[in-house]
């Protein structure tokens, strides 16, 4: 059993090997065109935006995306910082009331209601923990996304076009139908 998985695995490297590419400078696509000159990198954007939220938008030329990504960020940080403060008051107030020797700073709860608000804060701020890192990753993925659309051809002549057709099929026959052309 293990010679099947050293002969598997070689005859795997071996197959990745064959696949390598040539390297060509000049960026054209199957028909021998060129690609426009305002393609952005996607790779070089999705590690801007990485490391630095927003950056991968500046690089896009999508500055208007900014407000968005950083009003996003803003609210996640601001209920991050407010869901902690409201968990470490109560966890002070969980020692207190632990502890007998002073009031509890929450009259109105006994020890299971504070235990119970001590989960709900913490809950709250671990959850806000998961939306940073979502809007901070879609950040990045719009970011990969909009570089590789970059060099989408949107000009206007783009054009649908339905007309009738008749198909050959077997035993000389024909079939009759409608026929969708795209140009681009």
């Amino acid at each position: 059993m293990p010679a099947v998985l050293v002969l598997l695995c070689l005859l795997m490297t071996h197959s990745a090997i064959a696949q390598e590419q040539e390297s060509n400078d000049s960026l054209t696509d199957s028909l021998g065109n060129e690609a426009p000159s305002n393609v952005k990198d996607p790779k070089k954007a999705l590690y801007l935006s990485l490391m630095f939220p927003g950056a991968g938008q500046v690089y896009n030329e999508k500055v208007w995306k900014l407000p968005l990504l950083y009003s996003g960020v803003s609210a996640a940080v601001y209920f991050l910082n407010f869901n902690n403060r409201r968990y470490k008051e109560f966890i002070l107030a969980l020692d207190i009331v632990r502890e007998g020797t002073e009031a509890s700073p929450f009259p109105n709860l006994n020890e299971d209601g504070i235990i119970r608000n001590v989960n709900y804060w913490r809950r709250n701020r671990d959850a806000m923990y998961m939306v940073f890192g979502v809007i901070y990753a879609l950040g990045a993925v719009d970011a990969f996304v909009d570089a590789h659309l970059s060099g989408f051809d949107v000009s206007d002549d783009l054009t649908f076009k339905l007309e009738p057709s008749m198909e050959p099929l077997l035993a000389n026959n024909n079939a009759i139908g409608l026929s969708l052309k795209i140009k681009f």
